[in-house]
């Protein structure tokens, strides 16, 4: 590594320091922590079970997140005096680039987590998969993404439970829902909100001719206080069926699976995971909360953006992303402009990048 690289790094890296020190506001952050630790002192604190989980929820949460901001910091520091000795000492200069790259994947990383900072960000998240036109095209599609997903998941260390599944008749899937626990499922994931769009040459096509195949993606936080959003039990149909299943002794023979209408917005939810219907009937009403609090969501953003004078792109179903598999191999995000050329890569799972760009793109824009 050059000299001029080595000091741009630094250079950057002090910048980017000062610019998360501003944005995550550290003096508050250490108020609100001498706060919130004082709370957790006071008599009659544990008297309420779930309100002193979520108060050291968010205790821990800030000083997590002021912890790594002071690592880093001293980090920092000490790559400063090593590059001091390596420019005396040549035989430190392979630590000092190694040293560098570390600290710039952590520091990256830290940027990217200090932008979920949104009300919802930091919730589990339902994830929607439903193919559009094209039948058994579309529908592999479909299981192609609902594989991609499962594959990030798994390199999140996020766990994945399958609400709904709707097989397709030859191959793929219908549709499908999931919920996705981990920290910031839903910071990270809302960015996938939107249609996807895949171009190859069709494995079910016997003249072997290019297709293009759409599928859209939905994502919505998972809302565990019940107060947030009021459902009224009148506005709601409620339908009970056999849910479908491997065949065998998989089958459930009752009325098990649950479909709710809520007639004032048109939004369907089914749920057929559990083999009680009660149980289905409470994951479908937890679905549907979160749906009504996304639309709430995207009605106050269109409301601002209208205050603003703005003309932002807010249409949960606009296409986002393309894959071409042929002639050429590219996948390109279509709100940041980044792409990748590894199809394959991203397929597995590999979609991190595409996401820290636009949780990037999206602060800008905010």
């Amino acid at each position: 590594m050059e000299r001029y690289e080595i000091n741009k790094y630094l250079t950057g890296f002090k910048e980017k320091l000062l610019s998360i020190k501003e944005s995550i506001n550290l003096e508050e952050k250490n108020n609100k922590i001498a706060l919130l630790s004082e709370k957790t002192n006071a008599e009659g604190f544990w008297d309420d079970a779930k309100e002193s989980k979520k108060t050291f929820d968010e205790l821990n949460s800030l000083k997590e997140s002021v912890k790594t901001y002071n690592d880093l910091s001293s980090r920092l520091e000490d790559i400063l005096v090593l590059d001091e000795l390596a420019q005396a000492d040549e035989e430190l200069n392979k630590e000092l680039e190694d040293t560098i790259i570390n600290f710039n994947d952590d520091l990256c990383e830290y940027e990217i987590s200090v932008l979920l900072n949104d009300e919802y960000d930091d919730s589990n998240c339902f994830l929607e998969l439903h193919p559009g036109a094209g039948g058994t095209e579309s529908m592999d599609w479909a299981e192609m993404l609902y594989r991609m997903y499962l594959r990030f998941a798994q390199r999140m260390n996020f766990k994945v439970e399958v609400i709904d599944y709707q097989a397709g008749d030859e191959a793929g899937i219908k549709s499908i829902t999931l919920l996705i626990k981990g920290k910031n499922a839903y910071g990270y994931l809302k960015s996938e909100r939107g249609v996807h769009r895949l171009v190859r040459i069709s494995p079910f096509d016997s003249n072997k001719r290019r297709h293009t195949s759409f599928c859209s993606c939905d994502v919505t936080p998972e809302i565990n206080e019940n107060n947030k959003i009021d459902i009224n039990l009148d506005d709601v149909k409620i339908d009970v069926y056999h849910s479908s299943g491997a065949g065998g002794q998989s089958v459930n023979t009752t009325d098990s699976a649950v479909r709710l209408t809520h007639k004032p917005t048109g939004i369907v939810v089914t749920c057929q995971n559990e083999r009680s219907q009660l149980k289905n009937k409470e994951v479908a009403f937890n679905i549907l909360r979160s749906k009504l609090l996304q639309l709430k969501i995207k009605e106050q953003e269109e409301e601002l953006a209208k205050l603003k004078g703005e003309h932002m792109n807010i249409d949960f179903g606009s296409q986002i992303r393309s894959y071409v598999f042929h002639p050429y191999s590219l996948v390109k995000d279509h709100r940041t402009n980044y792409e990748v050329g590894n199809t394959t890569q991203v397929m597995d799972g590999n979609i991190k990048p595409f996401i820290d760009e636009y949780l990037k793109y999206s602060k800008k824009m905010s």
